[in-house]
């Protein structure tokens, strides 16, 4: 049996594409392996300024932060539930150089405390399933679970994974962890900042790919990243780049970049399928090949565009539109943070309304009325 354990959950969301731009911050404390109490915070960031996307994810907007305290008046607040505790995050590969970014933007000194990743720990508890995003990862383990994308909701969400998780790898007590999973736990010691990864990580040499033109930049790779080591394929088309773009931000994170899914595949990532080309099912050759492999028992894993720019932490380099910007109506214009993409109108509002459950005739009249409120401005 498990023995009790005391750890605090987080998780933070962000109002543009730069990392650091806090605007919820939500906790879950957990004592003896039970949730004790939740607590969450919203902050306006800087200049009260959001990306239109960020807002499409969570559903915080400048109306509802513009009387909130800022990060730099929340954090010491927020420090004293987290200093000197173990921290754990759905994602610490956004979650904690999030709060890195915020940090050092603010001119704050690092915090001391070890975290581990609920995600990554989940898909060793419970292999082979479809997704392990928090809300579809919480129905597959029959974990009750309230607004996805609201930081104090995810919060809970994630505490209730990290638990299940270990209980269903018998971990007896979280300094057996890291030597069971083979991996070493992140840390900020006050000063640095040590992210989780797997402890044979530095043996990983990039062998080149199957694409010629793709040329790995070693000098990037993040070993705290999702898909660092892993072997990366594509189907479909994407909003947030195209797919050479995308295979290079794999290559250059450290991972493997695959043409086709095989036995050595990781992880799909789905983007807008073309029906005219899938037909009636949905789902490309390569969804189908992934799907077989899984049912063989493959650890392969399958995520949609969202789940990837999630999981990724970072934006994708491109070089052509962007992503419109909501800002309150205060704000000065001096700085936006965007980014850009290469895809026709009809497939983003598509891509939007499947990612949201929502008609697409819905999605046009979010954007009108946003293009009607930039225009007020």
């Amino acid at each position: 049996m498990m023995n009790s354990i005391d750890f605090v959950a987080l998780d933070l969301e962000t109002a543009t594409s730069f990392r650091g731009s806090i605007c919820e911050i939500g906790l879950a404390f957990v004592k003896d392996s039970k949730i004790v109490g939740t607590k969450s915070w919203l902050i306006q960031p800087e200049d009260n300024e959001y990306d239109y996307f960020n807002i499409e994810i969570h559903g915080i907007t400048p109306e509802m932060t513009k009387d909130a305290p800022t990060f730099e008046q929340v954090w010491p607040e927020v420090l004293p539930y987290l200093q000197n505790n173990t921290v754990v995050a759905h994602n610490t590969a956004f979650d904690m150089y999030a709060l890195k970014d915020a940090l050092d933007s603010a001119g704050f000194q690092m915090p001391v405390f070890d975290y581990f990743c609920s995600l990554r720990i989940s898909r060793k508890a419970f292999p082979g399933l479809y997704s392990y995003s928090l809300p579809l990862l919480c129905e597959a383990i029959e974990i009750p679970f309230d607004t996805h994308h609201r930081a104090e909701s995810d919060a809970k969400g994630c505490a209730e994974v990290f638990i299940k998780s270990l209980e269903s790898l018998q971990i007896e007590n979280l300094q057996d962890l890291p030597d069971k999973l083979f991996f070493r736990k992140g840390r900020f010691d006050g000063v640095n900042h040590y992210p989780q990864r797997q402890k044979d990580a530095y043996k990983y040499k990039y062998k080149g790919n199957i694409l010629k033109e793709i040329v790995a930049d070693e000098s990037k790779f993040d070993e705290d990243s999702y898909f660092f080591g892993k072997a990366v394929c594509f189907t479909g088309a994407f909003s947030f780049g195209v797919r050479k773009d995308l295979l290079q931000a794999i290559a250059n994170i450290g991972g493997t970049p695959m043409n086709s899914v095989t036995k050595a595949t990781n992880i799909l990532v789905v983007g807008q399928q073309d029906y005219r080309v899938v037909g009636a099912e949905g789902m490309s050759s390569k969804q189908k090949k992934a799907m077989e492999l899984i049912q063989k028992g493959q650890d392969l894993e399958i995520m949609s565009e969202s789940e990837f720019l999630s999981n990724f932490g970072a934006e994708i380099p491109n070089q052509h539109r962007t992503t419109p910007t909501h800002k309150s109506k205060s704000a000065p214009k001096h700085r936006t943070h965007t980014i850009e993409i290469k895809v026709d109108f009809e497939e983003i509002v598509k891509k939007v309304a499947s990612d949201l459950n929502i008609s697409v005739e819905e999605v046009i009249d979010r954007l009108n009325k946003s293009n009607a409120e930039n225009h007020d401005q």
